[in-house]
């Protein structure tokens, strides 16, 4: 992942309190990443049944172009967003 530099046996220092808050904030990216991808993958669902007519207030061609509608927003934010929000996130690498 990335390269930490560990100090001397026994010795805590700027490095260990870096590497807490790097280890810290790679775990909240984590949560946020699955989070949108728990999330889109219900609106897919939710787009489905739309379109499945499983709901009194839509129904027929609208229930159809509507799913269809919902489904894509869910498909689009279960695997577009998550990879845009990894780069975003992601560590700039250093240059030699």
């Amino acid at each position: 992942m990335t390269d930490v530099k560990h100090s001397p046996a026994g010795q805590d220092g700027p490095d260990a309190a870096e590497a807490a808050r790097r280890a810290a904030a790679a775990k909240q990216r984590f949560f946020a990443l699955s989070l949108f991808r728990l999330s889109g993958a219900f609106i897919l669902l939710f787009g489905m049944a739309i379109s499945l007519e499983r709901f009194d207030w839509v129904q027929g061609d609208k229930a159809k172009w509507m799913g269809i509608i919902v489904s894509t927003v869910g498909f689009i934010q279960f695997l577009i967003v998550p990879r845009m929000l990894a780069r975003a996130f992601a560590t700039p690498k250093d240059k030699p």
